[in-house]
């Protein structure tokens, strides 16, 4: 059995373990470290508290381990084992163990355990290379992933530039796997295709004129995300695309920053609106939809032309491109996001260097021309899919239980 170790149900991993679970080919078990996730939570970063619309725990065996009290997804050291977890293992019948990253203590008791136990480890994390690391932190990260990585046994990488970041560490390519960051894009396609036929009529009550190119921000309003660049561009682009427009998805702390900036077309939180000041011709013209779930978003990206991811580093991966592109998309993207390599060259995507107004405008622009935007095509997005992981799973357990 693979016992697949997670701090908690997570709404972009949770389709994986049920697409593993309908594919039959590998006996495993969700082993979770919080209830984190499940029902509803506050998350500080988008300041709302909410829970998740669709199905967490359904559809694959899962089971929940003992760990620190009070722990959570995001405390390194308070997120740790509580039990012998060796044991556990052995008990179960595990084969092998996957767990998926380094950035809670529980993952590396997780490791030590699995190797006690005579299982296999299997890896797959979202860091890449693409971040500094600071130069007083660099060897003690060295030595540290050094000695886990030693301790793995396959290395599922879900993109190139995590793939870069383990070949740094001298992993060879013969312990590494495609595991592609991917989302459910059945179910987000399935949405769209619900949604475009009234297309028109979402734009109306979000209040993006008829005719408006209009360019999306999805995620939290947080300075890692750089929300305000991408105003700042489509100031410097409306002189070439008068009929620009914005549609903001998410909340978080830059949010009254935000409204500032824009005129505001249509406002889903206007108790927020006493605090902005009155607008020049300058200032895009933005609406602003709140926290979108995930049988919601899909509205979002169906009344919007493009999504902009303008992430700085910490951006570890990006799965909002993977959204866009599943609802008919497409996306321009930070050269500081794990996503760019891979997704950004992916007509009609574009890729700008992060922190680069002009760059981003041009972008815009570019895609703004372009009346006739093709989609995804379909053989591109299917590379990055739950069926590719889930094959790489299955060859490996495969070669794992022959004699």
């Amino acid at each position: 059995m693979l016992v697949v170790i997670t701090t908690h149900p997570i709404q972009y991993q949770v389709p994986l373990w049920q697409a593993l679970a309908r594919d039959g080919r590998v006996p495993f078990e969700v082993w979770y470290l919080t209830h984190h996730g499940i029902g509803e939570g506050r998350d500080r970063e988008f300041g709302k508290a909410f829970a998740w619309d669709i199905d967490m725990l359904s559809g694959y065996p899962h089971q929940q381990l003992a760990v620190a009290e009070g722990a959570t997804p995001t405390s390194f050291y308070g997120c740790r084992l509580v039990e012998p977890l060796a044991a556990r293992l052995r008990s179960a019948g595990a084969r092998a163990v996957w767990v998926q990253g380094w950035q809670v203590l529980a993952y590396w008791q997780a490791v030590w355990a699995a190797k006690r136990a005579g299982c296999q480890v299997w890896l797959r994390a979202e860091s890449n290379d693409l971040s500094p690391t600071a130069k007083w932190k660099k060897p003690i990260k060295t030595v540290a992933l050094t000695q886990l990585f030693r301790r793995v046994d396959s290395f599922l990488y879900i993109g190139s530039a995590n793939r870069r970041l383990y070949r740094r560490f001298g992993v060879p390519d013969s312990q590494m796997s495609p595991a592609p960051y991917a989302i459910d894009n059945d179910r987000f396609a399935a949405q769209a295709a619900a949604c475009r036929p009234r297309r028109g009529e979402l734009r109306r009550q979000l209040g993006i004129p008829e005719g408006a190119f209009c360019v999306m921000f999805c995620g939290k309003f947080i300075p890692k995300k750089r929300p305000l660049d991408l105003i700042e561009a489509a100031i410097e682009a409306r002189e070439r695309v008068p009929h620009l427009h914005l549609l903001f998805v998410g909340s978080g702390e830059l949010g009254e920053a935000l409204r500032a900036r824009c005129t505001i077309a249509f406002d889903a939180e206007p108790v927020r609106r006493a605090a902005i000041p009155e607008v020049s011709d300058r200032r895009p013209p933005a609406s602003f939809v709140g926290f979108l779930n995930q049988t919601e978003i899909s509205r979002a990206y169906v009344a919007a032309d493009c999504l902009v991811l303008p992430s700085d580093y910490g951006e570890t991966w990006g799965l909002v491109v993977n959204e866009a592109m599943a609802s008919g998309i497409a996306s321009i993207i930070s050269d500081r996001c794990g996503s760019a390599e891979d997704l950004g060259a992916m007509p009609p995507n574009r890729v700008f260097p992060c922190a680069s107004i002009s760059g981003l405008a041009d972008c815009l622009v570019a895609l703004a021309a372009n009346d006739a935007m093709p989609a995804i095509a379909p053989e591109l997005l299917a590379r990055f899919s739950f069926n590719r992981t889930v094959e790489t799973a299955a060859e490996i357990f495969a070669n794992l239980s022959a004699p």
